[in-house]
């Protein structure tokens, strides 16, 4: 469930939103900021697929080093829709483009999913500006502590938390420097205490936030 790196083993560190298929996007936003594959990472705080146009694309990011990802709620919708044969809430979601593929095309999506299997709910990583974790939606507890259990379904689709603070309302979570949360498409960034939301609504039209951690 959790992930531990220590962001000292590369030269800079960037934290992006919910991808959802942007792959061109993406790389025009990794060239204007010089991203090295060698020397960074890039960690993407999930929902790689679904609505944009190159979910397959974005899915091979996770065989790249300089790329990793927490799970998403639509990863996880992929997986259990693949496990169940049940496929009704992800195509509502996003996911008519798996449908659509045929013969190699598909049986690729298909392994590239298994990578998904193995994508933790949570990073921790230690950078310059102090300890960072990022998780898709939530961390739906006010401390946080490493493999310190809590509600998986929270982590992936919870937006209790982010209501509460853009009403006024809310407090930080203690036990690391800086929270990284995706998941609700908002107009710009939003910071509250040391929460950060950062999905911009890049395949509704909005942006691609890519935050500097290193």
């Amino acid at each position: 469930m959790y992930l531990k790196l220590d962001g000292h083993n590369w030269r800079h560190v960037w934290v992006v939103s919910d991808l959802h298929g942007c792959y061109p996007m993406l790389i025009e936003a990794i060239k204007q900021h010089r991203l090295d594959p060698y020397q960074d990472l890039l960690i993407c705080v999930g929902d790689l697929i679904d609505r944009g146009p190159q979910s397959v694309k974005c899915l091979q990011l996770l065989n790249e080093k300089w790329f990793c990802a927490v799970r998403g709620n639509h990863e996880q919708m992929a997986l259990d829709a693949l496990h169940t044969h049940t496929f009704a809430l992800w195509m509502m979601n996003g996911g008519v483009w798996f449908a659509e593929l045929q013969g190699t095309q598909k049986q690729q999506a298909v392994d590239l999913f298994t990578r998904c299997e193995a994508l933790p709910w949570i990073i921790e990583i230690t950078c310059a500006n102090g300890v960072n974790v990022i998780a898709h939606a939530d961390y739906p507890a006010a401390h946080y502590a490493l493999n310190q259990p809590v509600d998986k379904q929270r982590v992936l689709w919870d937006r209790d938390r982010l209501r509460g603070l853009m009403a006024g309302e809310g407090e930080g979570i203690t036990g690391a420097d800086h929270f990284w949360f995706g998941h609700t498409p908002l107009n710009q960034r939003f910071d509250s205490h040391n929460l950060h939301y950062i999905d911009t609504g890049a395949v509704f039209g909005g942006t691609l936030t890519l935050v500097q951690l290193q």
